[in-house]
């Protein structure tokens, strides 16, 4: 971790820092931080805006507006993504999502399938804990936008249910 030396300067411990940076590769997450008693690491890195080809970009219609030429000679598998819907549940936390309670086990939920506000539709792992994420309306699952073991991050649109 860091430490100071007789100076004050602080002594960082290089090695953790890029383990640290490994996890943050390994698990596609943000930042990440240790503590240990009063020392704290802190390791971020600069998110880049994603391209509207990922699965969870921003919606396409606005990036089409302000640049029309570029939009007509992009593939029709980009203007075919599917949008995220304004009934969309999203993402509390930073975590992991798993569409089963166990690998074992059938999914929560299933596309078509009615819910009832309350029923769990995923779990989201964060710091082990698991963290049941439910239907706030009774509805129908009309679109589960992660898959299972995905890593998920904050607000990030997860199952939509109208």
């Amino acid at each position: 971790m860091a430490e100071e030396t007789k100076s004050g300067a602080m002594m960082v411990d290089i090695e953790l820092v890029r383990q640290l940076a490994a996890v943050l590769d390994d698990t596609q997450l943000t930042e990440i931080e240790v503590e240990d008693g009063e020392r704290r690491v802190r390791v971020a890195r600069k998110v880049i805006a994603a391209p509207a080809t990922m699965q969870y970009a921003a919606p396409a219609a606005p990036m089409l507006a302000a640049a029309p030429a570029a939009a007509a000679a992009a593939p029709a598998e980009i203007v075919a993504a599917p949008q995220p819907s304004a009934n969309a549940v999203k993402s509390p936390m930073v975590g992991t999502a798993y569409l089963k309670p166990n690998p074992e086990a059938k999914t929560f939920v299933t596309v078509g399938q009615q819910v009832a506000a309350g029923d769990t539709l995923l779990i989201i792992e964060a710091m082990k804990v698991m963290n049941p994420i439910q239907a706030p309306t009774a509805g129908t699952v009309k679109a589960i936008l992660v898959e299972n073991g995905q890593p998920v991050e904050f607000d990030q649109p997860l199952v939509v249910v109208e």
